[in-house]
């Protein structure tokens, strides 16, 4: 089964779920999946988290449907799956049964696109509901993190993508909320086309579109924008969280670190709140202006994903621009052996 019947028959599959009374779906046994460790809110990020249970490799991974699934991906109920009867490589998501067709409407929103995971298959179970999407060859989070820091190039080719499947979510009312390096995985073994995994933590627009006013905090805390650490209920901009949430994501790309960082999370919060950082000087002019673009303290001064599309780093690629990786180390080299404890992404956020 190729991957574009499967693109086809995840349509028809969310079309007839999203139409059909939520009492006539089906009723099948619970697979048996290992339960992941409870989540103890935005701050769990700043800590060592223990990867989530494995099936034994005694056992038989458990079955849903046609699809087996192996070991967990993440600290979230992501698994990597196989169809038994063709041997095609999937990515499960395992969403709770309560309120599932909101999570999966933002698929039938958005309909297609190159640099979005597109839904392939969806099987209903007692208590859980399992989302298939396409395998892939890694994420960014681990690939920053095992280069240190990409080239101005490499991340530009890179960031266009990640930018055109947010433009596309914002354009069709679908905010994305948790943005992060870890939420674009490669698509080809060559590491050189990106897709945005998963649309479950996005929140649909409704009436006018484009007011897209929210009200709850949500995020990853190296991530997040200071307008989501504020005191009070106000609501603030989900497209502007998205943005700032985008530059922290090309920072990390071309720096190797976060733009904020600190071990406690009251620390971590303040330097956010402030919203200063620090650019190096072999960075070049264009990639500064297109991230102090987007790191922007206060939301309405930020570009939207549309605007930053028409950057002249991402719009004229063969401008002349840093080799940052001679420039890095020939001018930097004490700063980076003082910088070697305060990697980018270590690896114990990796199941963040």
């Amino acid at each position: 089964m190729s991957m574009s019947v499967a693109t086809t028959r995840g349509q028809v599959c969310l079309k007839r779920l999203l139409t059909e009374p939520h009492h006539q779906l089906p009723k099948c046994k619970q697979a048996r999946l290992d339960p992941p460790p409870p989540s103890t809110g935005l701050s769990a990020y700043l800590s060592p988290a223990d990867p989530a249970p494995k099936p034994s490799p005694k056992q038989p991974p458990p079955r849903v449907g046609p699809y087996l699934l192996y070991e967990s991906c993440e600290k979230e109920e992501t698994y990597r799956a196989m169809h038994t009867g063709t041997q095609q490589q999937y990515t499960c998501q395992v969403l709770p049964l309560r309120g599932y067709l909101e999570r999966l409407a933002a698929y039938d929103r958005i309909d297609q696109h190159e640099n979005i995971c597109s839904l392939q298959d969806v099987v209903v179970r007692q208590d859980n509901v399992y989302v298939f999407l396409p395998g892939h060859h890694g994420d960014m989070h681990a690939y920053v993190r095992s280069r240190k820091h990409l080239d101005e190039e490499e991340a530009g080719r890179l960031f266009a993508q990640m930018l055109g499947a947010v433009t596309h979510c914002h354009q069709h009312g679908v905010i994305l909320r948790d943005l992060k390096l870890r939420r674009f995985v490669f698509t080809d073994k060559y590491r050189t086309r990106l897709a945005l995994l998963g649309l479950n933590d996005s929140v649909l627009l409704h009436g006018d579109l484009d007011d897209d006013s929210l009200m709850d905090r949500h995020g990853c805390p190296a991530y997040v924008g200071p307008e989501l650490l504020t005191n009070g209920n106000r609501c603030y901009s989900g497209r502007a969280a998205d943005i700032w949430s985008l530059g922290v994501s090309l920072y990390t790309m071309l720096i190797g670190r976060y733009p904020f960082q600190d071990t406690q999370p009251a620390a971590l919060f303040a330097k956010i709140r402030r919203g200063v950082f620090s650019l190096p000087n072999w960075l070049s002019p264009q990639a500064k202006c297109l991230i102090g673009c987007m790191l922007r303290k206060e939301p309405a001064e930020r570009l939207k994903a549309i605007e930053l599309l028409m950057h002249p780093w991402l719009t004229n690629p063969h401008v002349q621009r840093h080799n940052s990786h001679k420039t890095h180390h020939n001018q930097n080299a004490i700063q980076n052996k003082q910088e070697d404890t305060d990697q980018v992404v270590p690896t114990w956020t990796e199941k963040h």
